[in-house]
């Protein structure tokens, strides 16, 4: 039976999609669902969000990991927090200098549903050597790990609810204890558009503890929505890059079956409008 899939952006808005649910589980962490539609192909939903798709899954994950991983000279170690549908670590992992990816995803059913629902998204992710995976809470992880990391995803879901505290300086703070010299920290905003108080607060949040912090835009259809990043640093800025070198260093890395990231959308992420100027400034 066909039913609308409604993905709420605030209390007044949000986008649609007809789809027919293909299965329904509670976690002791969460609902999943997955739902096959016309538009985007087969959807992954978290307690009633869109958090990929097979169709459009590459406007969230190469921009969330390439600004950042490509403006690095040479990333060798990376670290996943949450990502468990393993698109993230598949875009890390296409980096040739990449030896070691390590995912720390808290609810091994959104693992179990990737490898059995969305092999579109993770494209064998989970059989690559390099990557490393750990079930279990991302941040108790980041209060012991003694490893050091190039660039750390934060791959997680909006900042309500119980998670909010995921997106606080004292979080942040606790990356910044992982990563190596010269590392960068990745995450997704939400909408400036629908969620403008959010965006401005996790900019905010994220200044507090990096001297560096890029906010970049691109629309995600899924979300129905311009969607927000963030590359925060103490001494990474992926805006000092220029295409052509952009580029080179895909090139050189061999970095392939790109759908969306490449020199020009590098630059163009992140010239913002001035509405979007005022709302982060």
């Amino acid at each position: 039976m066909t039913e609308r899939i409604i993905e709420r952006l605030n209390e007044a808005s949000g986008a649609w999609f007809d789809g027919t649910l293909v299965e329904r589980r509670r976690t002791p962490f969460q609902l999943l669902e997955v739902y096959d539609t016309p538009e985007l192909g087969r959807i992954f939903r978290l307690d009633g969000y869109n958090m990929t798709s097979e169709r459009d899954e590459f406007f969230y994950h190469e921009n969330l990991v390439h600004p950042a991983a490509v403006a690095h000279p040479a990333p060798r170690r990376a670290l996943v927090i949450g990502g468990g549908d393993g698109g993230s670590a598949e875009e890390l992992l296409k980096h040739a200098t990449m030896e070691r990816v390590h995912m720390a995803e808290l609810d091994p059913e959104v693992i179990a549903i990737a490898k059995a629902s969305f092999g579109k998204v993770h494209r064998g992710a989970f059989d690559d050597p390099r990557l490393e995976v750990t079930v279990g809470d991302g941040l108790a992880y980041l209060r012991t790990t003694a490893a050091r990391y190039d660039l750390v995803a934060m791959d997680l879901t909006d900042p309500v609810g119980p998670s909010e505290a995921l997106y606080a300086p004292a979080t942040f703070a606790l990356a910044k204890g992982a990563m190596a010299e010269g590392a960068a920290l990745v995450l997704h905003l939400g909408s400036p558009f629908s969620h403008p108080a959010r965006v401005r607060r996790t900019l905010a949040s994220l200044r507090e503890v990096f001297r560096v912090v890029a906010p970049y835009f691109v629309h995600i259809p899924l979300y129905g929505s311009i969607w927000g990043f963030a590359c925060a640093s103490d001494t990474l800025d992926p805006r000092g890059l220029d295409p052509a070198e952009a580029d080179r260093r895909l090139a050189a890395r061999g970095v392939g079956d790109l759908q969306y990231y490449n020199g020009e959308t590098h630059r163009a992420v992140f010239a913002l409008p001035n509405y979007v100027r005022q709302l982060v400034a």
